[in-house]
């Protein structure tokens, strides 16, 4: 992502300001992405290793990349809310991007924590009819929170080394749902050393969710 693209667009949520780092391709743009972080209360933020690697992958896609700030991170107000208001909150971001771009196709990507989140705000757009054109998971935190069934077209990227989230968990959580998973071998919860795999595998997940 160019330094010159990034700016701050703050949104109105109902536990105050939500503050969202916001990369724009300009004349290139062909949809809008959410990216949501790792969990606050231990250090996430949208400057997350893991969250701007994704961003990065669907900027250079042509996305309006939305990085925003959970309650209480960085000058977003608000106190965690356990994933709650978390949610609200990017369905609201989500509502003023789409207002200020237009009903471009839009996708939804979740680190950790913020795929927990994630998942919620994709099934609530889901029902209001409204979906995701592409629902990715990186080490959703399932085994923390109670992570519930996604569209079959999600993809799931996990570390086989991740001890925040055990890949068992993650095996059990979309065994029910026949989701598959992409391992990555010799990789842990933050992907130190495999971020280039990350990148590959999301360019790969965007090229296939272009092709449906």
């Amino acid at each position: 992502m160019k330094p010159s693209t990034l700016t701050r667009f703050d949104v109105q949520g109902a536990a105050g300001r939500i503050e969202v780092r916001l990369n724009d391709p300009g004349e290139a743009r062909r949809g809008i992405a959410l990216v949501a972080h790792p969990h606050p209360l231990f250090g996430g933020t949208s400057e997350n290793k893991v969250v701007t690697t994704l961003a990065r992958v669907l900027f250079d896609a042509g996305f309006v990349v939305a990085r925003p700030n959970f309650r209480g991170v960085g000058e977003s107000e608000g106190a965690h809310d356990e994933g709650v208001g978390e949610t609200d909150d990017l369905v609201q971001v989500l509502a003023a991007l789409r207002a200020r771009y237009g009903a471009l196709p839009w996708v939804l990507a979740g680190f950790s924590f913020g795929g927990f989140v994630a998942s919620r705000v994709a099934e609530r757009t889901a029902d209001s009819g409204e979906p995701c054109a592409l629902l990715l998971l990186v080490a959703p935190a399932v085994s923390r929170f109670a992570v519930g069934t996604v569209a079959e077209s999600t993809v799931v990227i996990h570390g086989e080394d991740d001890d925040v989230v055990p890949l068992q968990a993650v095996l059990d959580w979309a065994r029910p749902q026949e989701l598959p998973i992409v391992l990555v071998p010799g990789a842990g919860h933050f992907f130190h050393g495999k971020l280039t795999v990350l990148a590959r595998l999301a360019r790969r997940a965007l090229a296939g969710a272009a092709r449906e």
